[in-house]
């Protein structure tokens, strides 16, 4: 009965190994999703949990604005309750020489403002995506929330994809 229980063990393990190994999956860092409006039209963004220096959690969400697929929209989520973001505080990113001033435009969102807790804010992506020629990381600023918020590679050209 010992070597029934060793030879199945065996059995699966060689079974699981096997389904690992030949499983067709695409080698992905980031979350690229599609998504369907209410109007049945599809809208594609870019989801990923990153921590800044001082280990926060911050959840990014790039996605275009409805009508122009060229316009893009950062929206920062925070812990919710644990971190309040004052409208309008402005994001600064930083890559190499260069660095943006993007607006915040949370106000003037479509989305209900009750519906976005105090830890959300969104900016308008647009002028750094036009200007981005390459996939350098980038460093989020938001004062008094993020001090370093790096932003990787992999990312950034995630976020250029979105606008081919």
């Amino acid at each position: 009965m010992a070597k029934f229980r060793k030879f199945f063990k065996l059995l699966v393990c060689l079974f699981l190994i096997c389904c690992c190994c030949l499983s067709n999956s695409k080698a992905t860092y980031a979350d690229l999703k599609v998504s369907r409006t209410n109007e049945e039209k599809e809208v594609k963004r870019s989801l990923e949990s990153l921590r800044d220096l001082e280990y926060q959690t911050w959840q990014l969400i790039v996605y275009p604005r409805s009508e122009l697929k060229k316009n893009f929209i950062l929206r920062i989520v925070g812990y919710p309750g644990s971190l309040r973001v004052d409208h309008p505080t402005n994001l600064k990113v930083f890559s190499g020489r260069k660095n943006w001033n993007l607006q915040d435009i949370t106000n003037n969102s479509k989305v209900k403002i009750g519906a976005m807790n105090d830890s959300a804010a969104e900016f308008d992506l647009s002028p750094l995506i036009d200007e981005l020629d390459k996939n350098r990381p980038l460093k989020l600023v938001l004062p008094g929330l993020i001090n370093d918020l790096s932003i990787p590679p992999y990312l950034v050209s995630e976020w250029r994809s979105l606008a081919k």
